[in-house]
């Protein structure tokens, strides 16, 4: 018999990690072999472990799962990701795409859809649930004008981004540049640059950006 599709979750949410192992896990050809719970383990578990699959959520702490995408594709081209979200935001989709994703999935979505996303991704073909193919159709037909904070969010580097969302789930400078083997002086300057790229200059209008834009969970 063929080794199984070894596979990684990432998802902030344990009872969805957990849930989605117990269903893959049931599945012959399928084995989980690493969880994570935020975009830098979720990093950090594909360069360790190698998994074939990695089912990643978009809104999770200390880096969301575009940039994870961006940074796993990058050092792992071998790996395929799914996306597993409840947004469906035009400007994700088509980000997420163009970064090499397999799929991308709402989470209302079956158990049967993640597992025939699953042996789409390693027959190298891409599966949209429904809900997002006609965005991605739509988008084609009548392209829409691109929100002014996602153009704005556009303008940030990959390194900017990181700082801006570790900025508004609340951590201090001094924790910004722990996390991130770097000076206080460092942050202080990507924080400058970043709300003067997004125009903002009060910290709680950061964190209503973010969560407008999808990057960091109200609830966290």
């Amino acid at each position: 018999m063929a080794n199984p599709v070894r596979i990684l979750i990432a998802d902030d949410h344990t009872i969805v990690r957990q849930g989605l192992a117990s269903l893959l896990n049931d599945q012959h050809d399928l084995k989980v072999v690493g969880q994570a719970d935020n975009g830098r383990a979720a990093v950090d578990k594909t360069l360790e472990l190698k998994p074939d699959i990695i089912i990643m959520d978009i809104a999770m702490p200390q880096m969301n799962g575009i940039e994870a995408v961006k940074r796993i594709k990058k050092k792992f081209p071998k790996a395929k990701v799914l996306i597993l979200s409840m947004y469906s935001h035009e400007h994700y989709i088509h980000e997420l795409l163009e970064s090499g994703v397999s799929g991308y999935l709402l989470k209302d979505s079956s158990g049967r859809d993640i597992i025939n996303a699953i042996h789409a991704a390693m027959n190298n073909e891409t599966f949209l649930s429904p809900s997002i193919s006609k965005v991605v159709v739509d988008s084609y037909r009548s392209p829409r004008k691109v929100t002014a904070s996602a153009e704005r969010y556009k303008l940030l580097s990959n390194r900017e981004r990181e700082v801006f969302q570790l900025v508004a789930e609340g951590h201090s400078t001094r924790q910004i540049a722990d996390m991130l083997c770097v000076s206080i002086s460092t942050i202080k300057s990507h924080r400058a640059k970043i709300m003067e790229k997004l125009e903002i200059y009060s910290p709680v209008k950061l964190v209503h950006f973010a969560i407008q834009l999808g990057l960091v969970d109200p609830e966290l």
